[in-house]
């Protein structure tokens, strides 16, 4: 049993992650992938990725065993939306950090040379892992995004809305079934017995698609608290999306680079101008300028967080796409914001606008 203890300003600072966090998911399907059998909706996507992984890829198998300890800095505690920023953090781990993490898997498991290089902080064992964590994102993730933010972003919405209906009370108590919420203690069924304190801290909420039973958070408690806990299920069997021919049909209709745009941020759900615009390889000011375009006829939907502005689908953009708009909600340090509904706009007058800009 872990237990979880707030205080009240911890209660004040639980904050819900702004879609999938590209290293949690990462990390967790490796495990999937290690395991000896999956349900229903992975066993596909099982079969494909084992069939198919790149070979730079395989030694994260090794790096993520399908049980035990997985290292702490292969998923940063801060987070990201953008696969390649979670992969730069990864690689900015401490050398410190990345021996500690290491020696802990070492003590469980007889590791391969390459890991000893990689505890050992090798640049090119470093260059490696990143090089295997983009590979296998491009190749077992990015092709399956779309259905992963989607079942994420339901949950989320859920998630809002009970914070909502009934505060912080309605939003911890309904996390999960292995979760049970007695103020001022969340208690998860957990592998081992242990207690973390968040002394002020807050607590970070991921739901993750890949999660399979049990909600999962950090070995080391003095890293920033998160609660990573499984969407709901029955979302059907994963199955890749034709990225590439509704990108080519979309090229057509707003023009290349305001199409990548418009993609690169509902994948990215959340994402902010520069996420989405390193995620595309142009600059911050072409994203700014595409997204005032597409604000305007009522594609996206943006919403300043502190300095930063962060964009995502509106329903009239999701149905362009093809796919389903949750309400969004933005991570903040102090609270859980909702956005309320969307600006109304002319659908194909608003098309049009973005058409005659493009």
């Amino acid at each position: 049993m872990l237990r979880i203890h707030f205080s009240a300003e911890d209660l004040g600072r639980i904050r819900l992650a702004t879609g999938p966090d590209p290293a949690w998911e990462a990390l967790l399907s490796l495990h999937v992938l290690g395991a000896s059998g999956t349900d229903a909706e992975l066993q596909r996507w099982t079969t494909r990725v084992r069939t198919t992984l790149n070979v730079a890829s395989r030694p994260l198998l090794h790096l993520v065993p399908s049980r035990g300890y997985s290292p702490d800095f292969l998923t940063p505690a801060e987070g990201a939306t953008d696969p390649d920023t979670a992969v730069d953090m990864i690689l900015s781990t401490s050398p410190a950090r990345l021996r500690a993490d290491m020696a802990l898997l070492g003590a469980e498991r007889k590791l391969p040379s390459w890991a000893t290089a990689l505890a050992s902080g090798v640049p090119a064992a470093r260059r490696g892992l990143g090089k295997a964590l983009r590979r296998y994102h491009r190749q077992a993730l990015h092709p399956y995004w779309t259905q992963i933010s989607a079942s994420v972003n339901a949950e989320r919405a859920l998630r809002a809305k009970a914070f909502l209906a009934g505060g912080t009370d309605r939003l911890l108590s309904g996390l999960h079934p292995a979760v049970r919420w007695w103020p001022p203690v969340l208690e998860i069924a957990y592998p081992r017995d242990g207690d973390l304190y968040l002394q002020g801290r807050g607590l970070r909420l991921v739901p993750s698609y890949f999660c399979r039973g049990q909600p999962i958070t950090l070995r080391d408690g003095s890293l920033a608290p998160v609660l990573v806990y499984p969407v709901s299920r029955g979302v059907g069997v994963l199955r890749p999306h034709d990225v590439a021919g509704r990108a080519g049909a979309l090229d057509r209709l707003l023009g290349r680079t305001r199409a990548a745009t418009l993609l690169a941020i509902a994948e990215g759900d959340n994402a902010t101008g520069g996420e989405t615009a390193r995620r595309l390889g142009i600059s911050p000011a072409s994203v700014s300028e595409h997204a005032t375009v597409l604000r305007d006829a009522g594609l996206i939907q943006s919403l300043r967080v502190r300095n930063t502005m962060r964009h995502n689908l509106t329903p009239l953009g999701a149905e362009l796409l093809g796919r389903t708009a949750p309400p969004p909600v933005a991570e903040h340090s102090a609270r859980i914001i909702v956005a309320d509904g969307y600006p109304a706009h002319g659908g194909a007058k608003a098309i049009t606008t973005a058409l005659d800009t493009g």
